[in-house]
C-alpha cells in the first residue's frame, strides 16, 4: 500500500518554549497571567481556540480598601491566545475554598455561588473549571488541551505509556465531565499522591502548576513534551494512518470538481439550517488525512476531546469518493446522500441521549460540520465564515490526535453518551447564548456586481450589516478590494471577497460565480448593479454607444443572472435576484435612448426570470432609482455634464434640479437604494417576485401602471 502522506501526518512535535524572560520581567499579577495565557494560546497544539483555562492567586485590594486573597481565572468562552486582563474574573478565594467542605453541588448552584464571590459585578462569568484552579494550592495553574496528552490518554495502552513516561509525577483521572465533582476528585488524588506535578485527564487534557508563572508554563511544556516523545516511541514509525488510499487531486481539478458539487452540499445542509457558509481546506494535512487508508474507520470513532464537540460534532461525514473513477456529478450526489444519512444518524443520536438536563435546549441542525473528501481535503460549515473556520481548526487538532493515538496502539474517543453530555451541557450552552444573535441574512451569500462604488458599494455594506457574506465584483478591482477590506474590518475576516469581473464577458462571469461558490459554498442573493451611462440626442447616438449600453446593462445582467440561476437550482433552496434598474426603464429619457432602452430591457428580463424562477423559489425583483449622484462612478463621468446640458442648467445645479422634480422634494442617495435592495433580497419580501420598487423621491411619470 502507498505510504504517501505519512510525512504529512507526522508524530506530534515537542512544543516550542516561547517564554521571553525580558518581556516578562516587569509583569506581575494579572498582567503576568495574561502573558502566560497568550503564549499557551499561541500554540494551538496546546490550547484550542476558546478552550483551556489559566489562573493565578495573589493579594489585591477590594472596593472597601481591604486586602483580599484573590483568584484570577479565565472568563468562560474567552480565548487564551487573545485574552486581556479584562477577560479574567477576580474571585474572593477564601469564599471559593469554602466549597471544599461540600460533598455534592449541582452545576447551576456552583455557577451562582461563584458569581457571588466576584470582586466586581461587571466582570466575565468565571470558567466552568474554576474550582479545579481554586482547590490546587499552587499560585499559578494551567489547564490545557494538548494534542499529545489527549492522544496519550486516548490509547488503550495510555495508562502504561503514562506510567513509563511520568512515573509518580503524574496522576491519571478517568474521563469525567468538568465541574464540581471533577475538581473535588482531582484535589483528592493529589492529596493521595504528594509527588505528583501534573494531572492527565483522560480524553480531555492536562493540569499543571507552579509557584511562578514561568514555572507553571515550563511545567506545561515539559509534560506535553514528554507525552509527545512517549507517543513517538510507541508509534514506532506507524504514523500516517496507513498511507494514501487515493491520490490527491491538483488544485485546478479540485476547483472544477467543487464548483459543480459544493452547491449540492450546501443545499443539503440548508434543509435543516437557516444559513450555512462553507470553507474548503486544501491543506496538506487535511488532504493526507481524508485520503488515508484508515480515515474511513478512524474518523467515525468519535470526538477526541470535549473541547472540539460544539464546533465539530461527535464525528464528521466521510464521503465515499474515488477521484480516479468518479466525477463532479457523482460527488454532488455523494454529498446529498451523505448529508441525508448523517442527519438521520444525528437525529437518532439526539433521541438516544436526550435527558431532562438537555431537553430544554433546541436540537442543533442535524447536518455535519466537517466533511472529508478523499483526494480533495476537508469542507467545514458554520453559520458564518468564522465558525466554519473554527470547525476546521479544531478538526486539525482531531487529526493530530487520531493519527498519533492510532499509531501508538489505537484511537479511543469519548463515548456517544459522554459526547452528548458535553454537547448539550447547560454550561456549554451558556457560551453559545453569549454569542450575538443571528441577523436577518446570517449565513447567506450575496454576490454584488458593480460593488466598488455607488449603489453597489452601499448595497454590499448594508447586506453585510444584515449578516450576509459578500462577494464584491467589479471591473475596478482596487475599488472592490477597498470595499472588501472595509466589510472585513467591520464584520470580521472572511466576511467578504473581491473579484475582478467584466460583466459583458461570458467566461469572466462564469469565473466570478465559480469563485463565489469556492469561497462560500454557493449563492443566495445576486444584486446586478454594474452600470454605465451615455447621453446624446438619438440622431447622434453611435452604434458603439448603443452596443456598449446593451452590453453592460442588458448582457451584463443576463450573464450573472443565468450563472446564478444554475447555482440556485443546484442548491434547491430558492434565492433572490435583484436588478438595479432606473427611472428611465419606465420613463422615456430625452438624449438617453441607449441607456433608457437597455434599462427597459433589463427590467423586462427580470420579469421573465420571475416567471421561470417561481417553480424553484427563486424571486426576481427590480429597484428603480433616479438621480443617485453621490458616490457614483457613473456620475463622475461626462454623463453629469451631458444631463445638465439636456436640462439647460449648470452641472452643480443638478442635485437641486432633481430634488425639485420629485413629489417628496428629496435627493436620493446610494444608501436609500441599498435599503430597498436589502428588503427585496431578504426574507421580509419572501412572497414578492416580478415587482418593481421605485426609489426616486416620487417622479410622477415613473409611477408603475
Amino acid at each position: 500500500m502507498s505510504t504517501a502522506g505519512v510525512e504529512l501526518l507526522a508524530p506530534i512535535p515537542v512544543p516550542e518554549n516561547r517564554w521571553a524572560p525580558r518581556a516578562a520581567a516587569d509583569l506581575a499579577g494579572v498582567d503576568e497571567l495574561v502573558y502566560r495565557s497568550n503564549l499557551l494560546g499561541a500554540d494551538r497544539a496546546l490550547a484550542n481556540r476558546g478552550g483551556g483555562n489559566t489562573s493565578a492567586k495573589g493579594i489585591t485590594v477590594d472596593h472597601a480598601g481591604r486586602e483580599t486573597y484573590t483568584l484570577w481565572v479565565k472568563g468562560s468562552g474567552t480565548d487564551l491566545a487573545t485574552i486581556k486582563a479584562a477577560g479574567f474574573a477576580a474571585l474572593r478565594l477564601d469564599e471559593v475554598l469554602a466549597l471544599e467542605k461540600r460533598d455534592v453541588m449541582e452545576d447551576a448552584d456552583m455557577v451562582r455561588y461563584l458569581l457571588c464571590c466576584a470582586l466586581t459585578p461587571d466582570q466575565p462569568r468565571p470558567s466552568i473549571e474554576t474550582l479545579l484552579h481554586a482547590f490546587l494550592p499552587a499560585a499559578h495553574v494551567d489547564h490545557t488541551h494538548p494534542d499529545a496528552v489527549i492522544a496519550l490518554t486516548a490509547c488503550p495502552d495510555g495508562r502504561a505509556l503514562a506510567r513509563a513516561a511520568f512515573g509518580e509525577e503524574a496522576v491519571w483521572l478517568e474521563y469525567e465531565r468538568p465541574g464540581f465533582q471533577m475538581s473535588k476528585r482531582i484535589a483528592g488524588l493529589l492529596r493521595e499522591n504528594p509527588n505528583a506535578r501534573g494531572v492527565l485527564l483522560e480524553k480531555h487534557g492536562l493540569v499543571t502548576w507552579g509557584e511562578s508563572s514561568a514555572a507553571a508554563y515550563e511545567s506545561t511544556l515539559e509534560f506535553v513534551g514528554r507525552a509527545a516523545r512517549a507517543l513517538e516511541a510507541a508509534g514506532d514509525g506507524r504514523f500516517g494512518l496507513g498511507g494514501a488510499q487515493v491520490q490527491r487531486l491538483g488544485d485546478a481539478e479540485v476547483d472544477v470538481l467543487l464548483a459543480e458539487s459544493l452547491p449540492k452540499l450546501r443545499g443539503a445542509l440548508l434543509e435543516d439550517a437557516d444559513g450555512i457558509v462553507l470553507q474548503v481546506d486544501r491543506s496538506d494535512e487535511a488532504i493526507a488525512f481524508a485520503s488515508s487508508a484508515l480515515a474511513p474507520e478512524v474518523s467515525q470513532i468519535g470526538a477526541p476531546c470535549p473541547d472540539h464537540l460544539i464546533s465539530t460534532k461527535h464525528k464528521p461525514l466521510f464521503v465515499e469518493f474515488d477521484p480516479d473513477r468518479s466525477n463532479e456529478s457523482e460527488l454532488a450526489e455523494a454529498f446529498r446522500a451523505g448529508v441525508a444519512e448523517f442527519s438521520e444518524w444525528y437525529r437518532q443520536y439526539y433521541e438516544r441521549n436526550v435527558t431532562d438536563e438537555s431537553r430544554p435546549f433546541p436540537q442543533d441542525p442535524a447536518g455535519p460540520r466537517v466533511v472529508l473528501v478523499p483526494g480533495v481535503g476537508m469542507v467545514t460549515s458554520g453559520a458564518d465564515a468564522s465558525k466554519a473556520q473554527v470547525a476546521g481548526e479544531l478538526y486539525h487538532r482531531a487529526i493530530a490526535v487520531q493519527n498519533a493515538a492510532e499509531a501508538a496502539g489505537g484511537f479511543r474517543s469519548l463515548s456517544e453518551s459522554e459526547a452528548f453530555a458535553i454537547e448539550y451541557w447547560p454550561l456549554e450552552r451558556y457560551k453559545l447564548a453569549q454569542l450575538p444573535p443571528a441577523r436577518e441574512l446570517t449565513g447567506s451569500v450575496a454576490l454584488v456586481t458593480g460593488g466598488a462604488s455607488g449603489i453597489g458599494r452601499a448595497t454590499a455594506k448594508v447586506l453585510a450589516e444584515l449578516g450576509a457574506h459578500i462577494v464584491v465584483a467589479d471591473l475596478n478591482l482596487a475599488g472592490a478590494e477597498e470595499v472588501r477590506a472595509e466589510i472585513c474590518s467591520l464584520f470580521g475576516d472572511g466576511r467578504a471577497l473581491a473579484v475582478e469581473v467584466d460583466v459583458t464577458n461570458e467566461e469572466a462571469v462564469r469565473e466570478m460565480v465559480r469563485r463565489t461558490v469556492l469561497g462560500f459554498g454557493g449563492i443566495d442573493i445576486l444584486v446586478c448593479s454594474a452600470g454605465i451611462a451615455s447621453s446624446a440626442p438619438f440622431a447622434e447616438t453611435t452604434l458603439a454607444d448603443w452596443e456598449r449600453s446593451f452590453a453592460v446593462l442588458a448582457r451584463g445582467y443576463f450573464l450573472p443572472a443565468r450563472e446564478a440561476f444554475r447555482v440556485l437550482i443546484a442548491q434547491g433552496r430558492g434565492g433572490s435576484i435583484v436588478f438595479v434598474g432606473s427611472k428611465n426603464a419606465l420613463v422615456a429619457g430625452a438624449n438617453a435612448s441607449a441607456y433608457s432602452s437597455a434599462k427597459a430591457a433589463s427590467l423586462h428580463l427580470a420579469r421573465c426570470l420571475a416567471e421561470e424562477g417561481g417553480e424553484h423559489a427563486i424571486r426576481v425583483n427590480t429597484v428603480n432609482p433616479d438621480a443617485v449622484i453621490e458616490g457614483s462612478a457613473l456620475w463622475s463621468s461626462e454623463w453629469k455634464a451631458d444631463r445638465a446640458s439636456t436640462y439647460g442648467i449648470d452641472a452643480e445645479d443638478l442635485p437641486a434640479f432633481y430634488r425639485g422634480r420629485t413629489r417628496l422634494g428629496v435627493n436620493v442617495y446610494p444608501e436609500d437604494v441599498a435599503e430597498a435592495i436589502a428588503f427585496l433580497a431578504g426574507p421580509r419580501s419572501a412572497k414578492s417576485t416580478g415587482n418593481v420598487i421605485n426609489v426616486d423621491g416620487g417622479v410622477t411619470a415613473a409611477y408603475p401602471r
